[in-house]
């Protein structure tokens, strides 16, 4: 009975069964069944599975990925980074050499050390403009722009947002489709530069013309996160702070930036229950993303210990 039962839980993939006997583990299968615990929120016994993955085959590309993602999440950024790195020399393609670069970029804002993630969003940026990919280099400045931006750098983070939408403009020849994104982008951008600016009314100008494209391309469904985002953001730093607490709720909720952001406008109205609700919420997230390295170090902050 007892062989039948380990049987049946290897076959299953349970999370911590061992192999039979003579066989060896597979550091891929490990790294899969890692992957489920860490969206579960299990994230020690993930991390047991990718150090096990490791430990089988140093040079397991997905393993070393998946090891330091997870240990950004956990706030060891020093190690993460050595496995990301790991990651970059063991990458199958330029491609996912350049993904791996990006997820180092973001240990390095989720450490708060802003130059050095602007260093490796560069390196990308220069393989993009290598390899044609001038939508690719854009979004890697704006990224820049963003993290600037976020830190209080306000001046850098319009330099690179700037350059960021330049790059990525489209030619009059392309669809109005086309054009109308950027144009709505553009005044996303713009309008939270303002809003961090103090610049209020310039702020609330820019958010009427991103209302008018919204409505002119037709995707209200599709706009109506962005916009609850951006809209919530110009009405925090107005601190309108009920505004922003209604526009952001209505907005995307797996997004920890918004989540935080949530957080900090019930925090300014004095609503402590609320806000660590929501700081809770930004820290459970489990995405390695650049909207969780800015928002997880800040809510973390809030709650000592977490």
């Amino acid at each position: 009975m007892a062989y039948l039962l380990a049987v049946v839980l290897v076959s299953i993939g349970v999370a911590g069964a061992a192999p039979a006997a003579g066989q060896a583990a597979d550091p891929d299968a490990l790294v899969k069944r890692g992957r489920t615990l860490m969206t579960q929120g299990k994230h020690d016994e993930a991390e047991r599975l990718y150090r096990q993955a490791l430990s089988i085959n140093a040079r397991s590309f997905e393993a070393s990925r998946a090891l330091g993602v997870l240990l950004d999440l956990k706030g060891q950024y020093p190690e993460a980074r050595t496995h990301l790195q790991r990651a970059i020399e063991t990458a199958p393609t330029g491609t996912v050499r350049n993904q791996v670069t990006a997820d180092l970029a973001l240990s390095y804002v989720f450490d708060g050390k802003t130059a050095e993630a602007q260093k490796h969003y560069e390196t990308v940026r220069r393989q993009q403009q290598i390899d044609g990919d001038f939508a690719g280099a854009g979004a890697s400045a704006r990224a820049i722009g963003r993290i600037y931006l976020e830190a209080g750098d306000v001046a850098a983070g319009r330099k690179w947002y700037e350059l960021g939408y330049r790059e990525w403009r489209p030619l009059p020849s392309q669809p109005e489709a086309e054009q109308l994104l950027w144009e709505l982008r553009w005044r996303h951008s713009q309008a939270r530069i303002a809003a961090r600016e103090g610049k209020i009314e310039e702020a609330r100008r820019l958010l009427g013309e991103f209302e008018t494209i919204m409505q002119k391309r037709g995707k209200l469904t599709e706009d109506n996160e962005v916009y609850r985002w951006v809209a919530g953001y110009v009405a925090y730093y107005a601190k309108d702070y009920d505004r922003a607490i209604a526009q952001l709720t209505q907005g995307n909720l797996a997004d920890p930036f918004i989540l935080n952001m949530i957080g900090m406008a019930y925090e300014a109205k004095g609503d402590l229950t609320n806000a660590r609700q929501y700081y809770r919420r930004t820290i459970e997230s489990n995405v390695h993303n650049l909207q969780a390295a800015i928002a997880r170090p800040q809510a973390r902050a809030k709650l000592p210990g977490s």
